[in-house]
């Protein structure tokens, strides 16, 4: 078993695999992912960031994966038929496994049933998360700080990551409409599902900015919210914003089990500490702030 394996059994995410598995093979309805971060003993609050961030793949993939995997085991059986495998393992018909294996696996179900060395190939292939292949990032140099509670005020935006800067811009016209342009400290992004695994019209991210002391109430969609406050890993990322989920799931796998810490149910955040339009995109700087539970 490889470390990564290991850190997988030691949080549960090994009970969830296992679940999905057994669901996909008795024909059960599959979990929700709450029910999921029960299965791990782990806080729906952060499971699917640890999820994603130890196997590689939501939990939706991993049940793309094993569903597949199941259908080249059933193809694999004398007399199998492509229909039969497809609607025994939840695919609506055998065109949809058919589109299934040509988009995963660059072949035909028909393929994979007459050539056991390349479904062979395959299954090994479908055995592991997609995490297991991913390179370690070097020089990963967390710290833990206690940090300063601190308020913002935060704009939720829906839609495509790229765009996020709009929501930035109605956020800093409201500060200079109401005066506080010049009083800005903080400017924080929180991801509220990962923009990597999610059609662009479905990311939600929460925009934020600190103006510290603010007596003016907030009009709605706008509201305030409190960061910051008892232990945090603190990991800054040189780089792409877009980078800064990359660099979250480094965290969680690479320096979060060996810790001896564990995640607080509180938000996650990212610190922006540059400006994307005065510096360049290779050394923006941006610092991952990860709530820890007291010891």
């Amino acid at each position: 078993m490889n470390r990564l394996a290991q850190i997988r059994q030691r949080h549960g995410i090994d009970r969830v695999i296992a679940q999905l598995q057994r669901c996909l093979r008795e024909g059960e309805p599959l979990p929700d992912l709450e029910a999921l971060a029960a299965t791990a003993h782990q806080s729906p609050y952060h499971f699917h960031r640890l999820y994603r961030a130890l196997t590689g793949e939501t939990p939706g993939r991993t049940v793309a994966r094993l569903r597949l995997a199941q259908a080249l085991h059933l193809l694999g059986k004398p007399g199998a038929r492509v229909t039969d495998v497809a609607l025994q393992v939840g695919f609506e018909s055998p065109q949809a496994l058919a589109r299934a294996c040509r988009r995963e696996l660059d072949a035909t179900p028909a393929s994979l049933r007459d050539d056991p060395t390349l479904r062979a190939r395959w299954q090994r292939h479908l055995e592991v998360p997609a995490g297991d292949q991913a390179e370690p990032i070097s020089a990963l140099q967390v710290r833990v700080a206690e940090l300063e509670p601190f308020e913002v005020v935060v704009l939720r935006k829906q839609g495509a990551f790229d765009e996020l800067d709009r929501a930035f811009g109605t956020l800093f016209a409201w500060a200079a409409g109401e005066g506080l342009a010049e009083q800005l400290q903080h400017l924080v992004g929180i991801a509220l599902n990962d923009h990597r695994d999610v059609a662009p019209r479905e990311c939600l991210f929460d925009c934020g900015m600190g103006f510290g002391d603010l007596a003016q109430p907030v009009p709605p969609p706008l509201r305030r919210l409190t960061l910051g406050g008892g232990d945090h890993a603190v990991l800054r990322h040189v780089g792409s914003y877009a980078g800064l989920e990359a660099a979250t799931d480094a965290l969680l796998r690479q320096w979060l089990p060996d810790s001896g810490r564990v995640l607080r149910d509180a938000p996650l955040y990212y610190h922006y500490l540059d400006d994307p339009e005065d510096v360049p995109e290779a050394i923006l700087r941006a610092d991952i702030c990860v709530p820890l539970a007291a010891r």
